[in-house]
């Protein structure tokens, strides 16, 4: 573990210095002004390093907020000036009459400068639109048709703030539930500016005829357990944590403990097992592993989220080849599953062949 732990960073180091050997001989100006830029686009990696390491909570919220998105959003600027300098850097090596436009070239400069604010700016309203996903599904057990609507991965704190939620809840609303479901990750990382802007008021807006639901995320156990589960009881959302509850006397509703807590949380069969196998069972378990373990326990539903599908291109490549399911829908026997990429997301607000998105299920059995 710890030669792991060296490894990433040694490697991040080397790709720093790659990206920014790059950027000083693309640039077409004197030493000065090299030196300015490089050091001006060097800060963003510094605050990222002195946010992480020695942020204080008992700093303004706006300043916060200010570092955690200017560090995170260029961490994944860096992933892109990365890739597109590698590729630059190859058709170099294959192309030798293209050698000038990336070496103190005014317009190599500004063809990748377009090329990076194009792309984020574009990421940056991607991730605002939210997708509505409909789902239909029907189940071989006696169930009146029910409306749900399932979101996972909100990531509250210094990047998604109290306006931000009152949209999402405005726009959950709309659809008229009858249950919501929220599949974990509900505070990013830190509750200090969730209660800082009692974030709570809002989520205690969301309304649905059967209630709202949610089991823990990862992240929520980064922020402390115990402190996610009271700001998720002070907005009125009934957290299931290795619980199950019958709603209506219809369905269950199945909340498991996140994998953060793998020693102790139980298995989808031992949740299952004195439940009435003739009502449908709905689970909320946030990280999508072992799948087939779901199929056996005979869950009818299961919503999950946590791999926002890799959040931009090409990591979602990553989490498609980890995830039996990285997102979307999947049925395996009986048993429908649905791996949400999240309606929020973690770090800088880009969103990069994937989506930010919120399902709307109409589930009906026999």
């Amino acid at each position: 573990m710890r030669l792991q732990f060296l490894i990433f960073p040694f490697m991040m180091l080397i790709a720093v210095v790659y990206i920014y050997y790059r950027i000083w001989h693309i640039l077409p100006f004197s030493s000065l002004i090299k030196w300015l830029v490089t050091l001006a686009l060097l800060l963003p990696v510094g605050l990222f390093f002195g946010y992480m390491s020695s942020r204080s909570d008992n700093a303004s919220l706006w300043v916060n907020q200010l570092f955690s998105i200017v560090s995170t959003s260029w961490l994944i600027i860096l992933l892109y000036l990365l890739m597109t300098f590698l590729i630059t850097d190859i058709a170099r090596l294959c192309i030798p009459a293209i050698r000038p436009w990336f070496t103190n070239s005014l317009y190599g400069t500004i063809g990748i400068a377009a090329f990076i604010i194009i792309t984020f700016v574009g990421g940056n309203l991607w991730y605002h639109h939210k997708v509505r996903v409909p789902l239909d599904i029907k189940i071989d057990k006696p169930l009146k048709p029910i409306k749900v609507v399932g979101i996972s991965d909100l990531h509250l704190g210094y990047t998604i703030g109290k306006s931000e939620v009152g949209k999402w809840v405005d726009m959950i609303n709309a659809e008229n539930p009858d249950v919501v479901l929220i599949a974990g990750d509900i505070v990013d990382s830190n509750i200090v500016p969730v209660e800082q802007e009692k974030m709570y008021e809002e989520l205690s807006r969301l309304n649905a005829r059967f209630g709202v639901y949610a089991c823990l995320g990862n992240h929520d156990y980064f922020a402390d357990a115990e402190k996610s589960e009271s700001f998720i009881q002070k907005a009125g959302i009934r957290l299931l944590k290795d619980e199950a509850l019958l709603v209506n006397d219809e369905f269950y509703i199945v909340g498991r403990d996140d994998r953060s807590n793998d020693i102790n949380r139980k298995s989808v069969s031992e949740l299952v097992k004195d439940l009435d196998s003739s009502k449908p069972i709905l689970l909320l378990d946030h990280q999508p592993y072992h799948l087939e373990r779901t199929e056996a326990a005979g869950i009818d539903f299961q919503l999950s989220g946590h791999t926002h599908r890799g959040q931009v291109f090409p990591i979602s490549w990553v989490t498609d080849a980890i995830y039996e399911k990285s997102w979307g829908y999947l049925q395996k026997g009986k048993t429908h599953i649905y791996v949400s990429s999240g309606i929020g997301l973690w770090g800088g607000k880009f969103r990069i062949g994937t989506q930010s998105e919120y399902l709307v299920m109409e589930m009906a059995g026999q």
